[in-house]
């Protein structure tokens, strides 16, 4: 029975890994986009929503994990000597789904900035049109009224 939890756990563990790889693909999906000359707001949504997907599922993953490893713990630790293999062959996945997510946490970071970075620049490029546009009302107005000419000469006799 506990050759089957332990299958279990080792079937989590590689589920996430499969996970973590696609979040890390969606990350290069996202940096590319950033970088590119025109910027797809439809690919960069799509991209939030699959990347929502995954997460919830390595959230369930997770939870999953946790709940069975307690229900095993205790026995566990009484028969290490035993499932020693097995064992081993849990703490490399768990050390890899460790330094895969901190690599996928390092491309969410360097994510953040790019995005941080393209909304700053719209945001100005926004506010740059917005001033350009008020100029040329401006000009626009000030050349209607300059274009009445007032009267030279007035005839002064009554």
């Amino acid at each position: 029975m506990m050759e089957n939890y332990l299958q279990v756990l080792e079937e989590s563990l590689n589920k996430k890994v499969d996970v973590l790889k696609k979040i890390g693909q969606m990350n290069e999906e996202q940096e590319r986009l950033f970088k590119e000359d025109v910027f797809s707001e439809k690919a960069f949504d799509e991209i939030i929503d699959r990347k929502g997907m995954l997460i919830d599922d390595l959230n369930k993953l997770d939870e999953g994990f946790e709940n069975l490893y307690e229900h095993i713990r205790l026995q566990l630790l009484d028969g290490k000597e035993k499932y020693a293999t097995q064992i081993a062959a849990l703490q490399k996945l768990i050390t890899k789904v460790t330094e895969m997510g901190a690599s996928v946490q390092a491309q969410e970071a360097r994510n953040k900035e790019l995005a941080d970075n393209y909304f700053l620049n719209r945001k100005k490029e926004l506010k740059q049109g917005r001033q350009n546009s008020k100029a040329a009302l401006n000009y626009y107005r000030n050349m209607n009224r300059s274009q009445v000419v007032q009267p030279q000469f007035m005839d002064k006799k009554k």
